[in-house]
């Protein structure tokens, strides 16, 4: 393996910058070849029989069953699509509990009567798969001698082909369900709860008298962050290959303080791997906005326009795919773990969340008249009211070991969830809480400050970066999805405990129509207890400032910082019941997801502590021994010079002794380590494994890096044989 000094010579000096992708897709307009490789409606159109065509977007709108007939014509066209475009193979691309994606490849290839070889691709074979479940994580939803895992095609988001220079493969997003029935992936719950908030918003919306509404979708906009370093250093680092994170590294000199990343212009080299990435996923029908640089050195963001919630997670996560792929090929490292360097910002996913209807409108935007702001209100309301009943569950749902680095380090919203809506919308909310008035006509609506809702919009209502969940003119921000993370889990989970709580609304608007209210009474009636009620929850200050712990104490706001202690409110009763009741997820799915991530997060902290443990006895001890008998040697030939100054040669022994405690309480650190580790690892009980590995192991694993990084702050460099932070972040 080279040495540092040779690594980054080879950096700087022999690495060539070049596009990975066709010069003939590059440089099109992206309108030319946007959603070529995405089964889309044109493609659709192309490759369908036309009344199969009809019939499909119907039931991909409308959500009916697909039958035999019509199953086999699209896998028909879809086939014929895919072989148009160099494809051989096919897969169900699924999401499973592991938070990655997986896929089983099966080839066209089949053969006649006549033994002849022919393409064949059945709506069976779209339907459904059988891949092996055995190797999937569970939770206990099936036993691991039983085998069967059924993967079933999701039509509601398009298929598309993954491409390399050998040709390419047709990817059929996909449910994963157990045996029985039971999810055993992401995507499941989100169409679930997709299905039920739509039912709940549009019997809303009918109380209010839009009756053309057919269909409420919840959309989302994910902004992903990222970090980059040259593979060269990745491939030194045993920490990044193993963790995603660095366990060792002193903090340079400089950092982010003189904030002249964010926004800045962008290295020639991270262009062009943006712009081969970006190339990639327009091909994919994937809606890419922005780039830009991050707050961080070697950071970076990359966000989508608005999608539905469903396809939106499904192109987060070929993003991240795409991303790391794409970064291989340009002798990078994609780093999307949420902390990967100490002592400078984190990686997050902002994840915008909205709703919109069939109309056109979206429902968390202020209208025109009284009573558009009414209903905007209304579901406004639902949304804090379940942002304020369920913060524990919301908490939950962005709960991992990487995240548990990454909340609250001033840079990302603290562990207390809370809502920020801005002067104007609070003023107006305030208003409505004051009010004393029991008549309800448009003119009160006007008098109380309604009518200027339209005032409100991104331009005017500031973005509170610190705040959780922010309502930022026609959306909510929820800032505090991990970035290595599927953002299923916060949608799903989003959109049920909104559904359940317009679900109540709509059941008390109804209730006061029937005893002869107007509209206008019978939903203030509803909301202004609300507003009342959750308070509370409602922040419009500095989330980092260390008042607002106590704050939010006082306003009896959870504040679960690791993710042991916040993973158990997913057993919480109210938490099972608004899963139950919404029938988003049963009690052994809730279960299962509770053990899965448990067992994920004990499992990652022992990797990081054994990474770290391997390192310090191998990497990090024998250099600092080394340097510790340089040291001797030297301080042992000076006191031999005839005519030493004896102060000098004192000083020098005080330098050696204090190296020397250094490397003996390194070796007490890693004794440390292996023996909490050890007492962990025996441990049966899952839960109180969790404890052991965030209490004592996670601990002594800061404890023995804290260490470390001194001794690399008073080694020889020549002498460390780590990359370091300053050439990972700076030079690449």
């Amino acid at each position: 393996m080279a040495g540092r000094k040779e690594t980054i010579l080879e950096i700087t000096e022999n690495r060539k910058l070049s596009s990975t992708i066709d010069n003939d897709v590059i440089k099109k307009p992206v309108a030319d070849y946007y959603g070529m490789n995405c089964f889309n409606d044109e493609a659709m159109r192309k490759f369908l029989p036309y009344n199969a065509y009809l019939k499909l977007k119907k039931i991909i709108k409308e959500g009916e069953n697909i039958d035999g007939l019509l199953a086999e014509e699209v896998a028909h066209g879809m086939k014929e699509w895919a072989i148009s475009k160099g494809a051989s193979h096919y897969t169900h691309w699924f999401q499973p509990l592991t938070g990655l994606t997986a896929e089983k490849h099966d080839s066209f290839l089949s053969f006649s009567k006549d033994g002849l070889p022919i393409n064949r691709f059945s709506g069976k074979n779209l339907s459904q798969g059988e891949p092996d479940a055995s190797s999937f994580p569970s939770g206990g939803l099936r036993a691991t001698f039983e085998a069967r895992g059924y993967t079933a095609w999701d039509p509601t988001s398009p298929a598309f082909l993954v491409e390399t220079s050998n040709g390419a493969t047709l990817c059929i997003p996909s449910v994963f369900l157990s045996y029985t029935g039971e999810a055993l992936d992401k995507k499941t719950p989100l169409l679930r709860s997709m299905e039920k908030l739509n039912d709940v918003a549009l019997r809303m919306l009918h109380l209010f008298g839009n009756k053309n509404v057919t269909e409420v979708n919840s959309t989302v906009g994910p902004e992903q962050e990222y970090f980059l370093i040259d593979k060269l250093y990745f491939n030194q680092r045993p920490d990044l290959m193993l963790t995603g994170r660095t366990l060792f590294g002193a903090k340079p000199p400089k950092g982010q303080e003189m904030e002249d990343h964010y926004f800045g212009s962008i290295r020639e080299r991270v262009l062009i791997f943006m712009q081969d990435v970006e190339a990639r996923l327009f091909k994919l029908g994937i809606p890419i906005k922005t780039r830009h640089n991050e707050v961080a050195p070697a950071q970076f963001e990359i966000a989508a326009i608005f999608e539905g919630s469903n396809v939106a997670t499904d192109h987060n996560q070929l993003i991240m795919e795409t991303l790391r792929k794409v970064a291989n090929r340009h002798n990078l490292a994609l780093l999307l773990h949420e902390k990967p360097f100490a002592g400078i910002n984190g990686s997050g996913k902002h994840n915008n969340w909205s709703l919109s209807d069939s109309e056109g409108s979206n429902l968390l935007e202020p209208g025109r008249t009284p009573h558009d702001n009414l209903q905007f209100l209304t579901f406004l309301m639902a949304t804090i009211k379940a942002v304020y009943k369920y913060s524990d569950l919301l908490r939950a749902a962005i709960a991992s070991a990487g995240n548990d680095h990454r909340l609250g380090a001033n840079e990302a919203p603290p562990a207390i969830i809370s809502v920020f809506l801005g002067e104007q919308l609070s003023k107006i909310l305030d208003n409505l809480e004051g009010n004393k008035k029991t008549d309800y006509s448009d003119k009160d609506l006007i008098d109380l400050g309604i009518s200027n809702l339209p005032l409100i919009s991104k331009d005017n209502t500031d973005r509170n970066r610190t705040s959780p969940f922010a309502f930022t003119g026609n959306k909510f921000e929820f800032r505090a999805v991990g970035s290595a993370d599927s953002v299923s889990p916060a949608n799903f989970i989003i959109n049920t405990i909104v559904c359940s709580e317009l679900d109540d609304f709509a059941n008390k608007i109804s209730s006061n129509l029937k005893k002869g209210m107007d509209l206008n009474k019978a939903v203030l009636e509803v909301i202004i207890p609300v507003i009342k009620e959750t308070k509370p929850i409602r922040f419009e200050g500095n989330n980092y400032d260390p008042a607002w712990e106590k704050e939010a104490e006082k306003r009896g706001l959870p504040n679960k910082k690791t993710t042991p202690e916040s993973l158990k409110d997913y057993l919480a009763p109210k938490n099972i019941e608004v899963f139950t009741k919404t029938k988003i997820l049963n009690e052994r799915e809730i279960e299962a997801r509770y053990q899965i991530l448990l067992e994920k997060y004990s499992k990652t902290i022992n990797i990081e502590a054994e990474t770290a443990l391997s390192m310090a006895r191998t990497m990090i001890l024998p250099v600092a021994i080394k340097y510790q008998s340089i040291l001797s040697d030297a301080v042992g030939s000076l006191s031999k010079v005839k005519g030493a100054d004896p102060k000098v040669v004192a000083h020098q022994v005080k330098s050696m002794n204090s190296y020397s405690g250094l490397v003996v309480d390194l070796d007490k650190k890693i004794s440390t380590l292996a023996v909490k580790l050890k007492k962990a690892v025996d441990i049966k009980d899952e839960v109180k494994k969790a404890d052991a590995y965030c209490k004592d192991v996670l601990p002594a694993t800061f404890a023995l890096r804290e260490v470390a990084d001194s001794i690399e702050l008073q080694t020889d460099d020549s002498l460390w044989v780590l990359p370091k932070y300053q050439e990972m972040l700076f030079i690449y």
